[in-house]
């Protein structure tokens, strides 16, 4: 990654999960009309109408790669989209707010331990000294260790928890797929692509969710009384924002990108204050902790990348033999 891409990259970044933020407010009126399967479904029609218009320009090149790739694809999508929304959604219908923040603020953690598990990619001290600040004032803005935060009505909260945890993984997967792609698509078509690939599969989801109970199709006045939330929430949460963040992904790194995700429980509550909530002690207190870490993990990244680049790179033992590398020199 050069290092000059790094400003934009947090730029886009910052833009993503400040409309994340937003969604969360914007989706507390929706979800009184539209149940989590059919919102997902619907935020996702939306993107994926807007992401053809966005394909048109470019031709058959597009369509030709989501033929070739439209397996995977569709699964990344699944994943990202349809998993992740459903089961977030699902999740916090039998838990509380605070503790999705807080399992939203354990994507990058999840991220780099998979990447080690995975990839053999040990996080260096500095990000998981990053993450863990990020993380602590996640669990502080969102009022956890308040005693009024410790169930709900009494009642333990593990279920749901478990639930949106489980999703959140979804998105982990799909942030990985952002870099797989990396030599085949840009960050347009990789967007566009695996919602276009989903969409069939998310519109069978919603129906069989439907079929056996456990979703119901909105109403056509609840739609009329939610269509300026729906709009937000598929253009600007599942379209706008899903091109700045892998925008942000290809720029920074998977994991410097999912540290970003620390910060959309901050930017809910900026949202909140630019609405007239004025922040407690403790939220101010978190979210001078979550800024913090960003701005030591974004530091580090960026160390580490102008590092990488001044190494010098070690002469082969063959180049002074007029070999092929020898040749090359």
């Amino acid at each position: 990654m050069p290092v000059s891409s790094s400003p934009l990259g947090i730029a886009a970044l910052l833009a993503a999960t400040s409309a994340w933020g937003g969604m969360f407010l914007v989706g507390q009126g929706v979800l009184r009309h539209v149940d989590p399967f059919w919102l997902t479904l619907i935020r996702y029609t939306l993107s994926a109408l807007l992401f053809a218009a966005l394909l048109l320009p470019r031709g058959a090149a597009p369509w030709r790669k989501l033929r070739a790739h439209a397996g995977p694809l569709a699964l990344r999508g699944v994943a990202g989209f349809g998993v992740f929304s459903v089961m977030l959604l699902v999740g916090l219908a039998h838990s509380v707010p605070s503790h999705g923040a807080i399992l939203m603020a354990t994507t990058p953690i999840t991220t780099q331990l998979l990447r080690w598990a995975l990839d053999g990619a040990r996080p260096t001290r500095s990000t998981l000294l990053a993450s863990a600040m990020a993380l602590a004032g996640v669990v502080i803005v969102s009022g956890v260790l308040e005693p009024a935060h410790g169930a709900q009505g009494g009642a333990s909260t593990a279920f749901g928890d478990a639930i949106a945890f489980a999703g959140t993984l979804g998105w982990v997967w799909y942030t990985r797929g952002a870099a797989r792609f990396a030599g085949t698509l840009d960050v347009v078509e990789y967007s566009a692509l695996t919602v276009l690939a989903a969409w069939p599969l998310l519109l069978l989801g919603a129906l069989g969710a439907t079929a056996v109970g456990l979703a119901a199709p909105p109403a056509v006045p609840g739609l009329q009384l939610a269509w300026q939330g729906l709009l937000y929430i598929g253009v600007v949460s599942s379209a706008i924002a899903v091109l700045a963040y892998n925008y942000g992904v290809r720029s920074m790194g998977a994991v410097s990108a999912t540290a970003f995700l620390n910060f959309v429980p901050v930017s809910a509550l900026l949202l909140s204050l630019a609405l007239g909530r004025l922040p407690s002690g403790h939220e101010l207190a978190g979210m001078a902790l979550v800024v913090g870490g960003l701005l030591l993990h974004t530091a580090g990244a960026r160390a580490g990348a102008a590092a990488a680049q001044v190494a010098p790179v070690p002469a082969l033992p063959h180049a002074r033999s007029g070999g092929p590398c020898g040749a090359a020199s």
